[in-house]
Parts: structure tokens; C-alpha cells; sequence
């Protein structure tokens, strides 16, 4: 069973910052994409990051150079390490990975900017 616990969530002001975790259960970590994912009220869930098993990384271009995402793989967590926050990051983040075409998902974790 794949288990993905968010934590790191929180209430700041803009420009402020937050540090994401993921922790994953299992040995299923290295091998596979990790991602983060927002959903805000009223809107869509979109992708905020993503990490390949080879470190390779995607940003949506509401968040290139502000947000940053790693992986950890001896703690099988996945960060997101997020600076100079905007009132339109509020939302909830989910961890996500996709093992043999099957989206896993975290229960989420609210992250509110205000102005």
C-alpha cells in the first residue's frame, strides 16, 4: 500500500516562506516521479512541481524561481521549498507519484497567504 503524508503547511504573509514534506511509505520511492500539486477554491488542481527518479525538474511558471523541489530518497520524502509566497499560492498542496500508470495521492496540507 502506498502511503503519502503532507506536512509543512501554514498561514503566512506574502513574501514570506514554507517548507513542504512528503514522506512516502514503502520502498517504491527512488525509482519513481515525484510531484507537487495545488488546488485552490473554486479551481482545478494544477501542477505546481515535479522531480524525475533522474532529478530532473518541472515548475509550473507561476512558481520558476521561487519554489524549489528535491527529494531525499535515504528518507523517502520529497520537499518543496517555497519563497517570496503570493496571496495566489493559497491553496491546498498534495504529494503525488505515479507507479505503473496509477496516481497516488496525499491527503494535503493548506498553505494561506495573506496580503
Amino acid at each position: 500500500q502506498v502511503q503519502l503524508v503532507e506536512s509543512g503547511g501554514g498561514a503566512v504573509q506574502a513574501g514570506g516562506s514554507l517548507r513542504l514534506s512528503c514522506a512516502a511509505s514503502g520502498n517504491i520511492f527512488a525509482g519513481h516521479p515525484l510531484g507537487w500539486y495545488r488546488q485552490a477554491p473554486g479551481k482545478q488542481r494544477e501542477m505546481v512541481a515535479i522531480v524525475t527518479s533522474g532529478l530532473w525538474t518541472n515548475y509550473a511558471d507561476s512558481v520558476k524561481g521561487r519554489f524549489t523541489i528535491s527529494r531525499d530518497n535515504a528518507k523517502n520524502t520529497v520537499y518543496l521549498q517555497m519563497n517570496s509566497l503570493k496571496p495566489e499560492d493559497t491553496g491546498v498542496y498534495y504529494c503525488n507519484t505515479n507507479i505503473l500508470r496509477i496516481d497516488y495521492w496525499g491527503q494535503g496540507t493548506q498553505v494561506t497567504v495573506s496580503s
